[in-house]
């Protein structure tokens, strides 16, 4: 294996698993032994790392998969250095998971080592007590920023707020769920409308996940889920969505002429194979949805070497080759531990 490094790109080259990753724009292109092939998984360590930094929110959202309240945690920045520090050369970005954007104050410090160890920080907030001196630090150090929607003037004041800083990579971040697909169709309409989203990134659909406080939760159903898709297709919107949608996603542009494409740009289940989460206590799981799923998690505070003891753990691994098997009927990797109900 060798990683080649530069100010603005990291490449891993290996004769089973390769990948460029563009740090300014945050491109990411990975193949196998020829560009024709994907790779299973990286067997260098996770190429994305999401590392909750603190359990406090004030928003305390009827559907929050956490369960998180104005009541929480935060990780210290000794803990946090110790965790980037185990990190293999493969980790490229870090995904910060927070609530209220104040809760942490070591939150811009770790952003700043990671910045220094050469890995993008990245990070979604709520649009909740923001200040500009927060919006001036994030557009300074993020290499994106996602702003998830629960009230429509929040999240549109920070997208602009986060544009006009000259962030290129600003995104909505929107649950698709069946009580939410009004605002889903909405947010669509109102990128074309709505002057304070000209600069948006793309508006990225979250698969609703029954856990926490959203156990209760209906999830879309594959009809709502075709009109988001053939909405956002049809008037050229740019959207995205997380890896656990990719195979409904696929599903629903299975005729499309440009199926290929599609394919090319489509991540399916990444958890413990390109990625891996790491909560507020240092523990690992194969994603933030997972936590409660102890039989797949490792304490990282613990161990000396983190591929051997971690990444090739017999959790982990159990865990990833549980992913691997798990198909939907397209052939795409879909969610081993949860029915997300577009079907």
């Amino acid at each position: 294996m060798k990683i080649v490094e530069t100010e603005k790109m990291k490449a891993l080259e290996s004769e089973d698993m390769n990948f460029v990753f563009n740090k300014e724009t945050g491109f990411t292109a990975t193949w196998g032994r020829t560009p024709k092939d994907d790779p299973e998984y990286c067997p260098f360590g996770p190429m994305i790392l999401d590392v909750e930094v603190s359990t406090i929110c004030h928003q305390a959202c009827p559907f929050c998969y956490k369960s998180n309240t104005a009541k929480g945690k935060n990780m210290t920045f000794d803990t946090f250095k110790i965790i980037l520090d185990k990190m293999p050369k493969t980790l490229t970005q870090i995904a910060i998971g927070i609530g209220s954007i104040d809760a942490n104050p070591d939150l811009f410090m770790m952003m700043n080592y990671s910045r220094s160890k050469g890995i993008i920080p990245n990070i979604t907030i709520n649009g909740e007590r923001m200040t500009d001196s927060f919006y001036d630090r994030l557009a300074t150090t993020c290499g994106a920023v996602a702003v998830s929607i629960y009230d429509k003037n929040t999240c549109y004041n920070a997208v602009k707020a986060l544009t006009d800083r000259g962030m290129k990579q600003v995104n909505i971040h929107c649950l698709a769920s069946s009580s939410n697909f009004d605002n889903c169709v909405g947010v669509l309409s109102d990128k074309q409308s709505d002057l304070r989203l000209k600069k948006l990134n793309a508006i990225v659909f979250l698969a609703l996940k029954r856990v926490g406080r959203g156990e209760s939760s209906i999830p879309l159903n594959m009809n709502q889920y075709k009109i988001i898709i053939n909405t956002a297709l049809d008037k050229n919107i740019a959207i995205g969505f997380d890896s656990c949608s990719a195979p409904y996603f696929l599903e629903v542009v299975k005729d499309s002429p440009r199926i290929d494409e599609f394919k090319q740009i489509c991540e399916p289940c990444e958890s413990g194979i390109f990625s891996l989460y790491v909560d507020v206590n240092g523990v690992a799981h194969p994603c933030s949805f997972s936590a409660h799923e102890k039989q797949y998690s490792l304490n990282i505070l613990e161990v000396n070497d983190f591929v051997r003891d971690v990444w090739f753990s017999n959790n982990l691994v159990n865990f990833r080759n549980r992913c691997l098997a798990s198909k939907h009927h397209n052939g795409c990797r879909k969610c081993s531990l949860f029915d997300l109900g577009i079907e």
